[in-house]
Formats: C-alpha cells, structure tokens, sequence
C-alpha cells in the first residue's frame, strides 16, 4: 500500500513551521492521537535522536520510541518509530511560498507491521491515520496562525 498523505498551506515562514513540527513536545498540540511526547535528549532533534510519544491508538494509550532519519531545516525530516507491533514512517516537507513568508507542508505517513502489527496496520492505523491526518494538518495550520 501507498503512504497516506496530506498538504496544507500555512501562513507561517518556513523556519517558523519546520522548528515548531520537528519538536516533539509540541506533537500533543496539533496531533488528536498524540497524548504526550517527551524527548530522550535535551538537545534539539537531530539525524540518531529519538524521543517516546503516548499514542491513543484503537482507544488504547500506546507508548513507542521515534528515532529522527533525516533532518534537513527547514526543509524536510523524516521519523521512523523502532519498537512496538505498529511502527509508523513519516515524511515531511515545508515548501516556502510567496515571498517566504508563507509555507506548503507536507507530511506523508506509512506503517510497517511487526507481529499482531501486521494486522493492525491495515484495520486500525492506517484508518485511523486517513482520518486523523487532515485534521492534524488543519489543527498545525490554526496553531501556527494564532502564534504569529
């Protein structure tokens, strides 16, 4: 199957946008699914760091480790999750528009299954993910229009 993806444009600069959606304590923010994210370092997000998000996934709280794949500011990052039957894939970009006061996100998610993951990918989080995905990118773009 295709990753599920989605772009908004936000009337934010791209260093605004990229800085605020790569820092995992802001997840709980504008993610509906995200209860709570926590940094395994206090250091800012870089290629090798990883950080422990609580998911609420199929009226369950989840916790799984994220390590950070690429990170290109403010430009594109990529999360892999490393642990647990589901482990999601995300890939993002933030494209300046206008003058560069303005920014196209787009954020493209896939899962792999490990284990009962292997059925819960195409019953629970892929659903769960098609019909999250728009709003989350809806509740980045109020957040980041309401701050600037």
């Amino acid at each position: 199957m295709s990753a599920i993806k989605e772009t908004i444009e936000i009337d934010r600069r791209p260093e605004d946008v990229f800085s605020y959606v790569t820092d995992p304590s802001h997840l709980p923010e504008w993610q509906e699914n995200a209860v709570a994210a926590e940094p395994a370092e206090s250091t800012p997000p870089a290629v090798g760091s990883t950080f422990r998000v609580t998911r609420r996934i199929g009226g369950r709280e989840i916790a799984m480790t994220t390590e950070v794949d690429e990170m290109d500011p403010p430009r594109s990052w990529t999360l892999r999750g490393v642990d647990g039957p589901v482990r999601g894939m995300v890939h993002g970009t933030v494209e300046p528009l206008g003058e560069g006061d303005r920014s196209r996100v787009t954020i493209s998610v896939d899962f792999e299954g490990h284990g009962i993951g292997k059925l819960l990918v195409p019953l629970v989080a892929r659903p769960q993910v098609r019909r999250e995905l728009p709003r989350n990118e809806e509740h980045l773009k109020g957040v980041l229009e309401r701050s600037g």
